[in-house]
C-alpha cells in the first residue's frame, strides 16, 4: 500500500534527503551542491511510503514564474509500482487552491511520457540542468 504524507518534521525531512542523495547524487551523479539548495526551507516536501518503508519524495515551491514541482525521486526498488504517480497526485492536490497560477516542472527527458499522462506539456527547447537533459513542462489539465 502506498501512502504519501506532507513532511512536517526534521526526521522525515532527513529521510527525504537520504532518498534524494541515493537517487540524484549516487545514481545520477548530480553534484550535492546543486541538489540541496536555498529553497529547502521554503518548499513543501512530501514523503511516500510503501508498506511503511520510505520509497520516494517530492517538493513544490512558489517562484516568480508560478508553482514549480521539483525533486521527484523514487528509490530504485520501488519504481514501477505507482510511487511516482502517488507523489504527483498528492502534490497536485496540495496546490489545488493555487490552480490559477502556472504549474510547471523541469522533467528529465526519460520521464517526459510519465508527466504527459498527467496533463503536462513540453514548453520550449531542451536544456541541461545538473548535467542531465531536461524540458520545461507546464500543467494543462
Amino acid at each position: 500500500m502506498i501512502e504519501v504524507a506532507l513532511i512536517e518534521n526534521d526526521d522525515l525531512l532527513r529521510i527525504a534527503f537520504a532518498i534524494r542523495q541515493k537517487v540524484f547524487v549516487e545514481e545520477q551523479n548530480v553534484d550535492p551542491l546543486l541538489e540541496y539548495d536555498e529553497f529547502e526551507k521554503s518548499s513543501r516536501h512530501f514523503l511516500a511510503f510503501v508498506d511503511d518503508m520510505p520509497a520516494g519524495t517530492a517538493r513544490w515551491r512558489q517562484t516568480k514564474n508560478g508553482i514549480k514541482l521539483e525533486r521527484f525521486a523514487v528509490m530504485q526498488e520501488f519504481r514501477g509500482v505507482g510511487v511516482g504517480s502517488a507523489l504527483l497526485r498528492k502534490v497536485l492536490d496540495d496546490i489545488a487552491e493555487l490552480k490559477d497560477k502556472v504549474i510547471y516542472l523541469h522533467a528529465q527527458n526519460q520521464v517526459i511520457p510519465f508527466y504527459e499522462k498527467y496533463g503536462f506539456i513540453i514548453k520550449g527547447d531542451e536544456f541541461e540542468e545538473a548535467n542531465i537533459l531536461h524540458h520545461k513542462m507546464v500543467y494543462q489539465p
